[in-house]
């Protein structure tokens, strides 16, 4: 280990305890010093043995394990037994969970669950996957080079179902029966019989007459006196009238998509229709170039990345091809309830996108078919982040009717809000979601016949996971409502009535239910003990038994990681900041404090269980044993305290978010007696930029900051996370203007230090040169600037981490410190 800088780097005591071999070297360098948890839990499909990631020796990577039900000893996994556990959970079971079918190294597999006797579907060189049973489960479908083909499973005979071309244009509209899109004729609905006409001398070869009205005088002619080319016209005449009634050939409609992406190809459970979904990709938006320094070869690489906010999306379409009349139907969102609603924050602009509303850009993220397969639900959402609307779809015509919509000024978002969140059928009538309507996520149902929209969970808390069981009566859930950074597993009856608490050990939990439902395996951590892996009964009252435990170094377990207080800080507009404190030994207090900010925005740090920060979390209490106070809070847009909180900063990033922490600094000076002028703040990603405003809008309340990885303009981030909290910077000029640390660097009074990775493809290191020019042009000389050639947005590298941390610690010693 490299030597540690003189003294600083050893915690403060006379003795030699072990807090003082808590290094940042040995914190940052040495991960095995640490220990791995479980992750990636898996029941096998039988519910007797589950799987995990796990890494007790200290290897260089984590293994898998396997263990039974009764939490026996974990013992290692073949490589081949563990892949084919997760093919088999990845894969899709049948209606009465006999069968699972699976995709296994590109191959589509039928595995009977009572006996674990598996059929194999294909054997090609192609892949097959997205495997789902359909049709009273008589059938199952499957994609193959993006056409879907059906497997009978009685009869083993397989059938192509779509036939997609990459020629011609796309169908705009439902086109006659007899061909969509042109291309063949078509196959008379799914599964019926195929007739193929075989074809007649009768008629065969008769020229038409062409435009000439002497050559058409002469065929009718001819027709009056020849009685015999009459009838042999007659009877060509009804044969291809019949033809075109039973439209039944061996020939595959030609459903034509252009040069569209096509995705989300989906069979109805009565298997009449297909559903799929074409994109255009947006043209003309340039994208990023992330130049890579370091390499093999000793020559600078390029790395192709993102796109920047406010650049030409991606259109798409929704399209149902009915393959009992042979037709397809573009589904229009035109007319969906509110499609041409202007957002409130125009009026801060011109009025020409008011007086003329046209309708907004959506996308069709989701599509759930009730059993039945008479009604269909699409999860759609505006391109402008503003509204998502829940539709049931009647495939025959292509017709939207609204079931629900959430409309929202900031953004639309939350627990379970969005594509993949809960959306499925309770029965044929009924369907549940999630929705954010009350201020907080809460899980409902809604019934198509009466258009009755009810609450099964209600309160100023969150629904944060959710899962329906098999047989449809109950509902698992994962919320916070005992408090907002803790969680537990609650089972709830259908109609949201009979609430029971699963679990009881305070904390988080991440958390997997057998296939049996009879038990849950699930992580679970508490404020300063890392993840574990449990296995429990799924039912209240049940004993958790433990099954792993950490293996860490002595050192790691024998120093005592504070058990932080968690409380509440009040906000100068009267709400209440969660917080966390890292308070130091009796008598070794400073005077001198450090605000983190976690990264990312909306994220949770202040909770009860093991913190993702876990270096941070590390470091934090070297700070504390050097007699500093150090202080975390979840700002303005941090998750897991509703909607409000979440959109909090909308239109201005570095407002209420910054006013929190401005406002738990005046704490730390009002109630912990910090001095005002030793106050220090650091943070990466979201929590670089919060430091970077802190600094440059705040100069007089932190004394020093460490900006890691910082976004420094928004306008030059992606478009996905920006453009929901600040719109666009050509639409919404006066939110990018506010919100981007760059214009108000002229502020900088004290002492930054900004880290990036240079390869970072996330935050570009293009950021921090741009501020690093813009500091030089206004004459700073208070700044420095660590540069990482090899490390991404992560970090990787222990020889980073602990380069960072010392320029942090070093920062702070010698700024806040006398």
């Amino acid at each position: 280990m490299r030597k540690l800088l003189a003294g600083c780097l050893l915690l403060c005591g006379a003795q030699q305890s072990m807090a003082q071999s808590l290094t940042v070297e040995k914190i940052m360098r040495d991960p095995k010093w640490i220990g791995t948890s479980p992750s990636n839990i898996l029941w096998n499909y039988n519910s007797k043995s589950l799987f995990f990631d796990w890494n007790p020796d200290k290897a260089i990577s984590d293994s898998v394990y396997t263990t039974g039900v009764s939490g026996s000893k974990p013992e290692k996994a073949s490589y081949r037994q563990s892949q084919l556990a997760a093919a088999i959970g990845r894969g899709e079971y049948n209606k009465s969970r006999s069968h699972i079918v699976y995709t296994w190294a590109g191959d589509l597999f039928l595995l009977e669950v009572k006996t674990g006797n598996t059929t194999r579907i294909t054997h090609t060189e192609e892949s097959e996957n997205s495997a789902a049973f359909f049709k009273n489960d008589e059938y199952i479908s499957y994609l193959r080079n993006q056409n879907l083909y059906a497997w009978h499973i009685k009869t083993g005979v397989t059938e192509q179902l779509t036939n997609f071309s990459r020629t011609g244009e796309t169908p705009a509209a439902a086109p006659a029966a007899g061909g969509a899109g042109s291309g063949g004729r078509g196959r008379g609905g799914f599964g019926g019989g195929s007739a193929t006409a075989t074809s007649s001398s009768t008629g065969a070869g008769t020229p038409k007459a062409s435009g000439n009205r002497q050559e058409q005088w002469l065929q009718q002619d001819e027709l009056r006196l020849m009685e015999i080319v009459r009838e042999r016209k007659e009877k060509k005449e009804a044969r291809e009238t019949f033809l075109k009634t039973i439209k039944e050939t061996d020939t595959l409609v030609t459903i034509k998509i252009g040069e569209k992406a096509l995705s989300s190809v989906q069979i109805s459970p009565d298997g009449r229709f297909i559903t799929y979904r074409l994109t255009q990709a947006a043209t003309g938006a340039k994208t990023t170039i992330v130049p890579n320094y370091v390499t093999e070869n000793s020559f600078t690489a390029d790395i192709p990345a993102r796109t920047k906010v406010g650049a030409v999306q991606a259109k798409h379409e929704f399209f149902v091809f009915d393959t009992q009349r042979d037709t397809v139907i573009a589904v229009s969102t035109d007319s969906i309830p509110g499609i041409t609603d202007v957002p409130d924050y125009t009026k801060d602009y011109s009025t020409a996108a008011r007086d003329k509303p046209t309708p907004r850009p959506v996308a069709v993220n989701n599509l759930v078919w009730n059993d039945a397969g008479t009604t269909a639900v699409l999860e759609i959402r505006s391109q402008d982040n503003k509204d998502r609307w829940l539709m049931l779809l009647d495939a025959t015509t292509g017709k939207l009717t609204l079931a629900d919509r959430q409309r929202d000024e900031a953004w639309v978002g939350g627990p379970g809000i969005g594509y993949g969140g809960p959306l499925n059928w309770l029965n044929s009538t009924t369907f549940y979601f999630q929705s954010e309507a009350t201020g907080y996520a809460h899980l409902y149902t809604y019934n198509i016949n009466t258009s009755e929209k009810k609450a099964l969970t209600q309160g100023n808390y969150e629904v944060q996971d959710v899962k329906l069981n098999t047989a449809k009566t109950h509902f698992y859930l994962l919320t916070n409502e005992t408090h907002p950074g803790k969680q537990h597993w609650y089972r709830i009856k259908a109609d949201g009535s009979d609430k029971q608490q699963i679990t009881t050990m305070e904390g988080g939990y991440d958390i997997s239910v057998s296939p049996d439902e009879k038990y849950i395996a699930y992580r679970y951590s508490y404020i300063n003990k890392p993840w574990e892996l449990y296995i429990q009964e799924n039912a209240p009252g049940k004993k958790p038994v433990q099954v792993t435990t950490l293996a860490a170094s002595d050192s790691f377990k024998t120093y005592p990681w504070r058990e932080t207080k968690i409380f509440t800080i009040p906000a100068r507009d009267g709400k209440n900041i969660y917080a966390r404190i890292y308070e130091p030994a009796s008598g070794k207090k400073n005077g001198a404090a450090v605000i983190f900010v976690h990264g990312a925005g909306y994220l949770q740090n202040v909770h009860y269980w093991w913190s993702q920060y876990f270096r941070e979390y590390m470091f934090n209490n070297l700070l504390a044993d050097k007699g500093y106070t150090v202080l975390d809070i979840d700002y303005r847009a941090s998750s897991g305290y509703g909607r409000d909180w979440r959109t909090g900063i909308y239109r201005y990033m570095g407002g209420k978010d910054l006013d929190d922490e401005v406002d738990a600094a005046q704490y730390l000076v009002k109630q912990q007696g910090i001095d005002a002028k030793k106050i220090g703040i650091y943070g990466g990603s979201y929590g670089g930029f919060m430091t970077l405003m802190g600094l440059f809008t705040q100069p007089d309340v932190f004394k020093a900051g460490a900006a890691l990885r910082p976004v420094t303009d928004w306008a030059h981030y992606n478009h996905g996370y920006t453009s929901n909290i600040l719109n666009e910077p050509f639409t919404d000029s006066i939110a990018y203007a506010r919100s981007s640390p760059i214009n108000f660097a002229a502020g900088l009074k004290n002492h930054l230090l900004i880290c990036h990775g240079m390869v970072d493809v996330n935050v570009h290191f293009q950021d921090a040169v741009r501020l690093s020019q813009r500091l030089i042009e206004l004459g700073k000389d208070n700044w420095e600037l660590a540069a990482y050639p090899m490390e991404d947005h992560g970090f990787v590298e222990p020889s980073s981490w602990t380069d960072e941390y010392k320029r942090i610690l070093k920062l702070f010693d010698t700024t806040l410190l006398p």
